[in-house]
C-alpha cells in the first residue's frame, strides 16, 4: 500500500491537500491518507466491477426468481456502502503496519531469493493460503454463536447479484478479508504483485455472486465459481471456499452445484414459465 500512498503524496496530497509543513512520513498523516485512499479504492472497485458485472454478465432473468427480494439491488448497494467505511478501519491499521515496514513486502524482483519464479510461486501460495483461511473463517461464521449476529445479513440475498459481493456486516467483511492482509506479514511478496492480487480478490468476490455458472467442464469440481457459491446462499451449509473446492472436500462440506445437475435457479425459472 505504500506504493499507492507514495503516488498519492507525489501527485495530489503534498502539492494540493496537505500543508508543506506536514511531513509525508508523519504517522497521523499516513493514517488519515490511508483511510481516505482505502475507502475510495474499495468504493471504486466495488461500484466499477459490480456495475460492469451486473449489466454485462449477470442474468437479469434471475430477478424473476421467487427468492429475489423486492428492491434487492438497491438494498445490496446500500448495505455495502454503509459497511465499507467500518471494514476499512481495521484494514487501515494493517495497511499502516505495512507502510511502516513491518511486513515482508519487497520492492524489487532482485530482493527475492528466487527471482521471477519466487514471484510466481508467491502468487500461487497466496491463493492457496487465503483460500484455506477464508474457508475456516467462513465456516466459523456459520456457527450458531456468530451466524445470526454477523453473517446472516449476507445470506439475506438467496439469489445474489454482483452487488451482494460486498454487502457484509463489517465484522464479517473484515474477518473474511483477514487472510489477504495476514499473508504479507508471514511470507515475502512483491508489492506490485500484492496490489494486483488485492484487485483480483475483489473482482473474484464479485464474480462468484454474478449468477454466471459457466466453468470449463474439467474444472467444474475444482474451481469454486458462481454455481457453487449460489448453492451456498441457497442451502447454507455447503461450499464455503473462495477459489477452490479443495477445503470443502477435505472438510466434508462440498456440494456439487445444482446448476450443473439441471436443478439450479435458471432451471427452476424455466419450470415456472412452463406452468
Amino acid at each position: 500500500m505504500d506504493l499507492v500512498l507514495d503516488a498519492a503524496d507525489r501527485h495530489l496530497l503534498t502539492p494540493y491537500v496537505y500543508p508543506a509543513s506536514w511531513p509525508e512520513g508523519e504517522p497521523c498523516r499516513q493514517l488519515l491518507s490511508l483511510f481516505v485512499i482505502t475507502n475510495l479504492g474499495a468504493l471504486a472497485l466495488y461500484l466499477l466491477f459490480g456495475t460492469l458485472s451486473y449489466y454485462f454478465i449477470f442474468d437479469h432473468e434471475l430477478q424473476k426468481h421467487p427468492q429475489f427480494l423486492e428492491n434487492q439491488v438497491r438494498r445490496e448497494i446500500t448495505y455495502a456502502l454503509r459497511s465499507l467505511p467500518w471494514i476499512s478501519v481495521p484494514t487501515v491499521a494493517l495497511f499502516f503496519a505495512e507502510v511502516r515496514g513491518y511486513s515482508k513486502l519487497y520492492d524489487n524482483i532482485e530482493d527475492s531469493p528466487y527471482g521471477w519464479s519466487g514471484v510466481f510461486l508467491s502468487m500461487l501460495s497466496f491463493l492457496f493460503f487465503t483460500d484455506m483461511g477464508i474457508y475456516w473463517i467462513h465456516r466459523a461464521l456459520h456457527h450458531k454463536l456468530l451466524y445470526k449476529r454477523f453473517h446472516k445479513p449476507h445470506h439475506l440475498w438467496k439469489i445474489a447479484t454482483p452487488f451482494a459481493s460486498h454487502a457484509f456486516h463489517p465484522v464479517d467483511g473484515f474477518m473474511q478479508s483477514l487472510p489477504y492482509h495476514i499473508y504479507p506479514f508471514l511470507f515475502p511478496l512483491h508489492k506490485v504483485t500484492y496490489l494486483g492480487l488485492y484487485i483480483f480478490v475483489n473482482v473474484w468476490t464479485i464474480s462468484i455472486h454474478d449468477g454466471d455458472y459457466r466453468v470449463p467442464r474439467l474444472l467444474r469440481h475444482v474451481i469454486n465459481g458462481s454455481a457453487h457459491h449460489t448453492d451456498h446462499h441457497l442451502y447454507f451449509d455447503y461450499n464455503y471456499g473462495q477459489y477452490f473446492t479443495l477445503w470443502d472436500k477435505i472438510g466434508g462440506s462440498y456440494k456439487s452445484p445444482t446448476a450443473f445437475e439441471g436443478k439450479g435457479p435458471h432451471d427452476y425459472l424455466r419450470k415456472l414459465q412452463q406452468k
